[in-house]
């Protein structure tokens, strides 16, 4: 749950109105959609299927819990007892209005209202309401459930508290808001888009450049720098040692020469429209939207991840949840606990289809994470000196395990002392199949000192009530066994 938010309602389930239903339903937050086209809920479905497929790649070892997705026939059915509403219908500034409208009469009071308009203020979209103060500007990027960015715009009259939680809410759904300072025609993203875009059309209204063309440059150039460091922060950069100042004394003089036509636009004639349309024809017409949406998904997870390493711009807001804290009161601590899951991507499959062999470690290596941080193993554990080294692994590979199997892992406490866990592990399928099984060693050690230590509190403490609930299981026949049966010849010694 995110900010207390239990239910989201969305008006409009286009492109990105079927972006935010995403975004909100994956973070396990209750989605009421509203769209009178005849085909909202088959396009709001693939989007969803896109999201999901996006989300295990992109969080493949989190555990997933969607919240539930609702269809209603009409505004008002879709944002009763809404804690959030985002708008997403066309941009058409009497159609807004008058949603505006429906949403102001069924709405709980204090849902703060989102538009994901593009190009109008606040104070536009606002004109007649009753409490104008709720409404803001919510504009997203496409594709709203992986792009993090969204820009937040109040209006002359807008309640400081409402965007204040407004920005919560979206932020816990792994968004990155950015708060405009005053409301402006097509905030800040559109416009330094629709800049790039003037220019785009010139170069090929004058047979300067194709589509393609023009896409490469961006793509293969500039493009890559912008994605982790935006402008100001890559021309500054450029000015060397000397930094923005010598950057701006270097090139500030060649704004005032005649290299673009920001300032002038191309008519979009029948014979432009047709000479762009045909080139990106040509260009990508080869592959159906779905398809050209999972490789634009697939790059921007490459990307995001490869940030995420560095802790760097977007990668930021992939950063994990807090690791859970010690058992609620109460709560079961029988064997076995299941504290990880995760799905099998496609490259994970070795040569012969399968899942391939390290994959296994890792998986088990990522539940002996989540065992640690579930008996409170965490930064401020280690940060103290104190960390858990795996000093010897036993895996049993018992079925090939194919691409987008769910996986599950069982998580058994075999036995503990001052410094030494013993664990198990059983990777399961979706039927209950056992995949595969890892006993595991591991080792309390002073990091500082480089040589094993007791445990301190809160590990000693949970281990011990862990303990005692998984005492009563019994151990598998494997435990403790190594390599059996092969009939080696016993080495002579010389």
């Amino acid at each position: 749950m995110s900010q207390g938010i239990q239910k989201a309602a969305c008006i409009g389930g286009g492109v990105i109105g079927g972006g935010w239903v995403a975004r909100f339903l994956l973070n396990g937050i209750d989605v009421a959609v509203h769209d009178p086209a005849p085909e909202a809920r088959r396009v709001v479905e693939e989007v969803l299927a896109n999201a999901r497929r996006a989300r295990d790649r992109l969080f493949p070892a989190r555990p997933v819990r969607e919240g539930a997705l609702s269809f209603h026939a009409d505004v008002a059915g879709a944002v009763r007892g809404a804690d959030y509403v985002q708008e997403s219908v066309p941009e058409r500034l009497d159609l807004k209005r008058s949603v505006f409208a429906a949403i102001e009469a069924a709405a709980p009071a204090d849902a703060p209202i989102g538009s994901s308009t593009s190009g109008f203020r606040p104070s536009e979209l606002q004109a007649g309401m009753a409490r104008p103060g709720r409404l803001f500007v919510a504009h997203p990027f496409n594709p709203v459930y992986l792009i993090p960015l969204v820009e937040i715009v109040g209006g002359p009259d807008g309640d400081a508290a409402t965007l204040d939680r407004a920005e919560g809410v979206l932020r816990a759904t792994g968004l990155a808001p950015i708060r405009l300072r005053r409301e402006i025609d097509a905030h800040i993203g559109d416009r330094l888009l629709e800049a790039v875009w003037r220019e785009a059309l010139w170069l090929v209204h004058d047979d300067v450049a194709t589509t393609q063309e023009i896409d490469d440059v961006i793509r293969y150039g500039f493009g890559l720098r912008w994605a982790q460091m935006g402008l100001f922060e890559t021309y500054r950069i450029a000015g060397g040692e000397a930094g923005m100042k010598h950057f701006i004394a270097q090139f500030g003089p060649a704004l005032k020469w005649p290299w673009s036509r920001l300032t002038d636009v191309p008519e979009m004639t029948d014979a432009l429209a047709g000479k762009i349309a045909a080139q990106s024809d040509a260009q990508s017409g080869a592959r159906s939207l779905r398809e050209l949406e999972r490789i634009r998904d697939d790059n921007l997870i490459g990307i995001l991840r490869a940030l995420e390493t560095n802790d760097w711009g977007a990668g930021t807001t992939l950063r994990a949840p807090a690791a859970p804290g010690a058992p609620e009161p109460g709560a079961d601590t029988a064997a076995p606990l299941v504290l990880h899951g995760t799905r099998v991507p496609p490259e994970w499959l070795d040569y012969n289809g399968h899942m391939t062999e390290f994959r296994y470690l890792q998986v088990f290596g990522d539940a002996t994470d989540a065992f640690l941080a579930h008996i409170g193993m965490d930064a401020a554990y280690r940060a103290e000196g104190r960390s858990v080294y795996t000093v010897e692994t036993h895996i049993r590979h018992l079925a090939e395990t194919a691409v987008d199997t769910r996986l599950s892992v069982r998580t058994t406490i075999l036995g503990h002392d001052a410094k030494r866990i013993r664990l198990h592990h059983e990777m399961i399928d979706e039927a209950g199949g056992v995949q595969a099984t890892g006993e595991h060693m591991l080792l309390h050690v002073d990091t500082a000192a480089g040589r094993a230590s007791p445990m301190a509190a809160p590990l000693t403490d949970r281990l011990a009530a862990l303990a005692a609930a998984h005492g009563a299981a019994s151990a598998p026949d494997h435990a403790g066994a190594g390599i059996r049966g092969i009939g080696w010849p016993a080495r002579e010694e010389g």
